[in-house]
C-alpha cells in the first residue's frame, strides 16, 4: 500500500488540498529553468513521482510517450481520471528500487524527478542513484529538483545538498549539463524561504 512506502509521508492524508494547489501551477511555469532540455524528437520519458500527472500530460501533449509513476494511490487515481491520455501509462512503484520498472529492462530518453529525492535518506538515495542511471539510454537526460528550507509538518525531508547530488550522480556515469538555483513558484513557500536546486544529468556511454 502507498502508505508503507518511504517518503510519501503526509501526501495521502493531505491529497485533497494538494490536488487543489497543484491544479494551479503550469507545468511551463514550474519548469521554466529546464525546458530547454525536453526532447523535440518523439521520445520515451519516465515521470517518478508523477503526482496528478500535470508533468506527464504535458509531455504526453508535445507528442511523447509517458510512464508516470506514483506510488500514493490519491495522486495517483486523480491523475488517471484528470489525463486519460493514451500517451500516459500508470505505474505503481516507488524509489530507492523501482523493481517494476527495472524488471522491464526498459530504457528512457528523459527522466524527471520532480521535487523527489529530498524525500530519500542517504542510503537510500545511494540505492537510488544507479538504478536510475540503469534507466536511461546513452545521451539520454534525467532531471531532478531538490527543495531546500522547512519541512511541511508530516512530511518525511532530508536537508540534500545540490554537491551531494552532482557527486553521486557523476559516479553513476551521469554527467552534470545543469546547476540553477530558483525561488518556489508558490508564494506561500517563497514567504517560507523554500528555494530549489534545479540539476539536470546526461548519460554517457561509458560508466565511471
Amino acid at each position: 500500500m502507498s502508505i508503507d512506502v518511504s517518503g510519501t509521508e503526509g501526501y495521502a492524508e493531505n491529497a485533497r488540498s494538494l490536488i487543489e494547489q497543484w491544479q494551479d501551477i503550469s507545468f511551463a511555469e514550474h519548469h521554466e529553468p529546464i525546458l530547454h532540455l525536453v526532447p523535440t524528437p518523439t521520445s520515451c520519458i519516465l515521470d517518478v513521482g508523477a503526482g496528478i500527472g500535470t508533468d506527464a500530460a504535458a509531455f504526453a501533449a508535445l507528442g511523447h510517450t509517458v510512464v508516470a509513476v506514483e506510488p500514493v494511490d490519491a495522486l495517483r487515481i486523480a491523475g488517471i481520471r484528470q489525463h486519460p491520455s493514451p500517451r500516459i501509462e500508470w505505474l505503481d512503484d516507488s524509489l530507492p528500487d523501482l523493481a517494476i520498472l527495472q524488471s522491464r529492462r526498459k530504457e528512457f530518453d528523459f527522466v524527471m524527478l520532480s521535487a523527489v529525492w529530498m524525500h530519500l535518506d542517504e542510503h537510500e538515495r545511494r540505492r537510488a542513484m544507479p538504478n536510475v542511471s540503469a534507466l536511461l539510454r546513452d545521451g539520454a537526460m534525467l532531471v531532478l529538483s531538490l527543495r531546500h528550507g522547512p519541512v511541511p509538518k508530516g512530511r518525511r525531508m532530508f536537508d540534500v545538498s545540490a554537491g551531494e547530488t552532482i557527486q553521486l550522480a557523476n559516479a553513476h556515469g551521469l554527467r552534470t549539463a545543469l546547476n540553477v538555483q530558483t525561488q518556489s513558484v508558490q508564494r506561500g513557500n517563497r514567504c517560507m524561504g523554500v528555494t530549489w536546486s534545479r540539476l539536470a544529468f546526461s548519460k554517457d556511454g561509458a560508466r565511471s
